[in-house]
């Protein structure tokens, strides 16, 4: 299996920004690589990345959307409209979605059902707090979230996106093993709940992963690619982490 670098570029980027995800794309024509990568920049910037990027190794994604198709929601962006505009997957559940705009789990399942129905992929994000981690309590939560918002059904556009909530953003990480075992712990509770269809579901890790890390990081079992932030922002950062994936 690919593992699956995915660059969340968050609520940055303007037109000017595009050059830097050419450049990601004209490095991997260069080199080569043996993963799949994607960049999921703000809704703005979808349509015409996927227009910059068409034909090329780099797929796009949203960021988020909406759980109906249509209707009475001023300022929301519907799964189809994501389609529509290019993209072939969306991130729902983010830990920011959740602490910034109180997402729980019954939303996020119904955010990844609406991009299956519009034909796109979902990377559904789980993770815990510091406080939670410190409790003992960092499988309990993740084993939740992941029931609550992991749709029925074939998992096969499924990927879960581990993101320990304390590292987002502050340079601080885990370490090896627990990493390991939390994305072990998540490839178990898959398991007890679709067979062996979950051996298909890439785990990534995303929580401060950078060039300096992205080897070790992605080296680990049951890693199966990386969500990555501030790093996916410039293309020779992202470039970095994008050549230390191998197939899992």
């Amino acid at each position: 299996m690919r593992k699956l670098i995915a660059g969340n570029w968050k609520m940055n980027g303007l037109a000017a920004d595009i050059a830097e995800a050419r450049a990601v794309a004209e490095g991997l024509a260069a080199a080569g690589g043996d993963a799949d990568v994607m960049i999921c920049p703000p809704a703005t910037l979808i349509a015409q990345l996927a227009w910059a990027l068409k034909d090329g190794a780099v797929a796009v994604g949203g960021q988020d959307c909406h759980a109906e198709a249509a209707g009475a929601h001023t300022g929301d962006v519907s799964a189809e409209m994501l389609a529509d505009a290019g993209a072939v997957a969306v991130i729902v559940g983010h830990s920011e979605r959740r602490t910034d705009h109180g997402e729980t789990d019954a939303l996020v399942r119904g955010k990844a059902a609406a991009a299956h129905r519009a034909g796109l992929g979902a990377i559904v994000c789980v993770g815990e707090t510091e406080a939670e981690r410190l409790s003992g309590r960092a499988e309990e939560v993740v084993a939740r979230q992941l029931q609550g918002s992991v749709p029925d059904g074939d998992p096969a556009r499924i990927v879960i996106a581990y993101e320990p909530v304390w590292a987002i953003g502050t340079g601080r990480t885990p370490t090896g093993d627990d990493i390991a075992a939390m994305h072990a712990h998540i490839h178990r509770a898959l398991r007890a709940r679709f067979g062996v269809a979950a051996d298909s579901v890439r785990i990534l890790y995303g929580g401060s992963m950078k060039p300096a890390n992205a080897a070790e990081i992605l080296a680990i079992p049951h890693v199966g690619g990386g969500l990555v932030g501030g790093a996916s922002l410039k293309a020779k950062d992202f470039l970095a982490i994008i050549a230390a994936a191998a197939p899992l």
